[in-house]
């Protein structure tokens, strides 16, 4: 399904966007040279073309290295041109009439990847239309780029900085089915607590207890040495890896801390991230997960975002005279992400399976206030240093299903909208909002129980959204659309399990 673009008719309209590699192509050169040494220095043989799909997972097809070092400097070249694929055969993107879509190399993501045996470079790409030579509105790389664009034009700021903490489980087995007469999964980990009394011969035990995994040294930490494989592959690719370590959850939660970033190339870098842990885990005859709540009865996986304007060398977020040592422009922001949480979560907790996470509890952050320290709160102020250089918010309601070229555009456009509005936050609560007294709690706003409601939040609250043209009633529409269809629906028909515990001898 994948084409080589050599001849495309040049009298298409085009944007400065649309056009950086085409218009730009001579200060470029210098890069695609790059690569081509990069190619013979390794001996590559292969080229891989990587793009992401709406809801998020990387897609990719690969091409002989000799045709991407032919011709670089040629107006027809797949630098220049691109390469064609199929967009009916991608989730979210185009109907089967309109299929045809062309994939733009960014020759400064090129990497030699370090999953694949046979020498090969991996190069992101940006998605274009062929007939209007644009970017495609439902690229979410795209849409993250149009959101660093629409930060320096308002003038608020020239850069956002973000660190996203995902957490995930590293299992040593998952079996699942669902046909017309059964469903079920069973998941299994050497270190979950409810094989204490399996039959190991020998087991040795040392089994995290739940909710206890945060964070021992080994033997109860048996992915010490697995973790440190990832962290130092990540760092092969140019992702910077600050700290690993076993999470709260038993079975094997882990998290993998990367040192922040600018908004696109924090994307990038959390699609690299979620690669390399699968494919360490894989070669180690394991997998892993970032579904959000796989175990019962146990802390999920969340990705709290760790985010900060910054304006010519400046971070915007301090004031040393602050609750917490925010700036008002800091408190609009959050008054902005706290207002517009519930359209948020369409984008930053988008699976049903999400909202199984979101619950009292389990260190969940359900509670749309905010904090410092309080890791009950939707957004925690982080107190660990005094420096105006550290001085950011913590959004902790996301979780690592989400696609982060559209939860971090769309968590900025939230904070921008506060900040523009000067939009307050309320007063913040810093104790454990979970033992608050009734009267008290029911004044506390908290997430939507359901992606269901949180798409009819999206569905109603998107203007904010749309500014700037950062996302599209295409895009927003799309997403609806999409999650209904292949998500929400497909869980509401289908009989539980635990409900024929509940009903089968009513």
């Amino acid at each position: 399904m994948t084409t080589l673009v050599t001849k495309i008719d040049r009298g298409g309209k085009r944007t400065g966007a649309a056009l950086e590699g085409k218009q730009n192509m001579d200060g470029k050169v210098k890069t695609i040279k790059s690569i081509v040494e990069l190619i013979k220095k390794n001996n590559i043989q292969v080229v891989d073309l990587k793009f992401n799909d709406l809801p998020g997972l990387w897609q990719h097809f690969s091409i002989p290295a000799a045709d991407v070092i032919d011709d670089i400097e040629s107006p027809t070249s797949i630098w220049n041109d691109g390469i064609g694929f199929d967009g009916s055969s991608i989730r979210g993107f185009q109907k089967i009439q309109e299929s045809d879509m062309i994939l733009m190399l960014d020759p400064s993501t090129a990497v030699v990847d370090p999953v694949c045996q046979i020498p090969t470079i991996s190069i992101l790409c940006d998605i274009f239309d062929p007939v209007t030579r644009e970017p495609y509105s439902r690229d979410p790389r795209y849409i993250a780029k149009k959101a660093e664009h629409y930060l320096v034009k308002t003038k608020i700021a020239t850069t956002s900085y973000w660190g996203p903490e995902a957490e995930f489980f590293i299992l040593n087995d998952i079996r699942f089915d669902q046909t017309e007469n059964c469903g079920y999964y069973f998941i299994d980990s050497n270190e979950g607590d409810w094989n204490t009394g399996r039959d190991e011969k020998p087991n040795l035990g040392y089994k995290p207890r739940y909710k206890e995994g945060y964070f021992p040294v080994p033997p109860h930490d048996t992915l010490q040495d697995l973790r440190s494989e990832i962290m130092l592959t990540l760092r092969k690719v140019g992702v910077p890896v600050e700290v690993h370590h076993h999470e709260v959850a038993t079975a094997g939660q882990c998290e993998i801390d990367i040192r922040y970033g600018t908004l696109v190339k924090m994307a990038d870098n959390m699609l690299w991230y979620k690669y390399i842990i699968k494919n360490t885990a894989r070669k180690h005859n394991m997998t892993a997960t970032f579904m959000p709540k796989p175990i019962f009865k146990d802390n999920g996986s969340g990705m709290h975002v760790h985010q900060s304007l910054w304006k010519e060398g400046k971070n915007l977020f301090f004031d040393k005279n602050g609750y917490a040592l925010l700036s008002d422009t800091a408190r609009y922001y959050i008054g902005g992400l706290l207002k517009h949480a519930h359209a948020l979560m369409a984008f930053c907790a988008p699976t049903t399976n999400s909202y199984k996470r979101l619950v009292p509890g389990y260190e969940a952050p359900v509670n749309l206030v905010f904090s410092q320290r309080n890791r009950s709160a939707a957004v925690r102020i982080p107190m660990y240093s005094k420096s105006e250089k550290s001085k950011r918010i913590e959004f902790r309601p996301p979780d690592p299903s989400a696609n982060p070229y559209l939860a971090f555009a769309a968590m900025l456009m939230a904070g921008l909208d506060g900040i523009k509005n000067k939009i307050e936050p309320g007063q913040p609560i810093d104790k454990n909002i979970y033992d608050l007294p009734e009267n008290e709690a029911k004044r506390v706003k908290t997430v939507p129980r359901s992606l269901e409601e949180a798409l009819d939040a999206l569905d109603k609250d998107r203007s904010f959204l749309l500014e700037g043209g950062v996302f599209t009633e295409d895009v927003i529409d799309t997403w609806i659309q999409y999650k209904h269809e292949v998500e929400i629906d497909a869980i509401r028909l289908r009989p539980h399990p635990h409900e024929f515990y509940l009903y089968f001898d009513i």
